[in-house]
């Protein structure tokens, strides 16, 4: 096991944002302190090496980066209507996605720059990534204590723990937004034929701007069925509400939220690799990449619609407009622990 630091790139502030490397195992992970970021996942497969996570060549792409592998903070996905209410009193938020908040605003925690320290546990190794954010930011009430450890173990594991305290009620929902292509993100190929099970029974309708309408609806014999594996690709195109381009929608874990359970099992047939993701959150947020525009990715890599899927193990959206959710509303009496872990084979 080791760890490693360098500097990753500089502010026009003259900040420097470092990169952390993590390995265990037979993983490697690096992180950049700029929006604890995950920045690549080496995994092996029968085929050789890859890099399965979705991001860019260099510093200057995360300077403008699309969400890929970023931290997620004060509010992940999306708030209706950019407000919500606490004890009678408005809360306006930032709106960056139309009249709607998304991942916690504009200048939200994928764009700040975190403290972090790294340390090793006799299972694997961890960098712990710290950040304030003060009363008012983005429009939340309250000064804000966020800390996020990404590891990876032994066992080929990556593992997450998520905490806050805020010193007055506030909505709080982090997660972590990589892109996987478990095929390789160099592999030219798309996830459409990669085989999800998802343990949900229910999923979240939503309206046309991806806005819960509160209801949650049953997954079986519809699109939204995961229950037994299926390629990814197999029903994307139904006409189903809410489901035209592509999936993005929160699917609710089956089980207690609270305790660590099963949330997916992904398979990709051409590199035979493996992942399990384990979650204490009520939902994970499938996403299969229906938006991802022509772009440039690493080392010359070429990115387009369905070149990566994001699970992103969260609160429901809009949980705080919505009070048949599980409440995602945390404050002085209340902090916010939540887990995630991602296992790997092949």
């Amino acid at each position: 096991m080791k760890v490693s630091k360098k500097t990753f790139g500089v502010l026009s502030s003259g900040k420097k944002v470092h990169l952390y490397t993590l390995k265990a195992g037979d993983l490697k992970l690096s992180l950049s302190t700029l929006g604890a970021t995950w920045t690549s996942l080496i995994v092996p497969s029968a085929n050789g090496k890859d890099d399965i996570i979705l991001g860019y060549s260099s510093f200057h792409g995360y300077m403008h980066n699309r969400y890929f592998g970023v931290t997620v903070g004060r509010y992940a996905n999306r708030i209706g209507g950019g407000k919500f209410s606490i004890e009678g009193k408005e809360y306006n938020l930032t709106k960056n996605d139309g009249e709607n908040t998304l991942h916690g605003g504009r200048m939200s925690f994928c764009k700040k720059v975190w403290t972090a320290d790294a340390y090793e546990e006799k299972d694997g190794v961890f960098v712990r990534f710290e950040l304030k954010s003060n009363d008012g930011d983005e429009g939340f009430p309250g000064n804000l204590w966020a800390a996020v450890s990404y590891g990876i173990t032994k066992t080929n594991e990556i593992v997450i723990d998520y905490e806050a305290k805020v010193d007055v009620n506030c909505p709080v929902n982090l997660t972590n937004h990589a892109y996987f292509n478990l095929r390789g993100e160099g592999s030219g190929s798309d996830i459409l034929s990669t085989e999800l099970k998802l343990f949900s029974s229910a999923y979240l309708e939503v309206d046309e701007h991806l806005i819960p309408t509160g209801k949650l609806l049953s997954a079986e014999n519809t699109p939204f069925d995961f229950k037994s594996p299926k390629p990814i690709g197999k029903d994307l195109n139904s006409k189903a509400p809410g489901n035209i381009k592509g999936y993005d929608h929160c699917f609710a874990v089956n089980g207690e939220p609270g305790k660590l359970r099963p949330f997916a099992e992904v398979y990709e047939p051409a590199s035979g690799r493996y992942m399990k993701g384990f979650t204490t959150q009520p939902g994970v947020q499938f996403f299969s990449g229906n938006n991802i525009p022509q772009m440039q990715g690493k080392i010359g890599s070429n990115y387009g619609q369905y070149s990566g899927f994001c699970l992103e193990t969260q609160h429901f959206p809009d949980s705080p407009n919505k009070p048949n959710f599980p409440s995602s509303i945390f404050g002085p009496n209340r902090d916010y622990n939540e887990k995630a872990v991602f296992a790997f084979d092949w």
